[in-house]
This record gives structure tokens, C-alpha cells and sequence, in this order.
């Protein structure tokens, strides 16, 4: 499982770059908060991930 949301992460920042990419060429703010949006919700993605995946290995320990 952790595959391809590693994969669907990647493609996420490489997105956010790209968009921030056209932002400093157009000078265009809205762009710019696109990618950092992005590269949030790919680092929060990443995060939840790892802290549900101990939950349920503590969860499935206890019971």
C-alpha cells in the first residue's frame, strides 16, 4: 500500500513544482499558492499515512 501512495506523492510535488515552475515565469501569485497547496496536501498525505499506519500496529497489538 505504501507504494503507490509514495507514487501518487511524487506525482503530487512534481505537479507543485511545476506549477510554481509557471508562476515565477507568468509572475503570477495564484500559481504560486497552487503549488504550495499542493505540496501541502502531499506532505500531510504522507504524514497521515505513517501516523494511522502506527495507530493500527498499536491497535492491532493490543487486541
Amino acid at each position: 500500500m505504501l507504494i503507490p501512495i509514495l507514487v501518487f506523492d511524487v506525482a503530487l510535488v512534481a505537479w507543485s513544482l511545476h506549477l510554481m515552475e509557471k508562476a515565477y515565469e507568468n509572475k503570477e501569485f495564484s500559481l504560486m499558492l497552487a503549488g504550495l497547496l499542493v505540496a501541502t496536501a502531499a506532505a500531510a498525505m504522507m504524514v497521515v499515512y505513517f501516523l494511522m499506519g502506527h495507530c493500527m500496529s498499536y491497535l492491532l497489538k493490543v487486541a
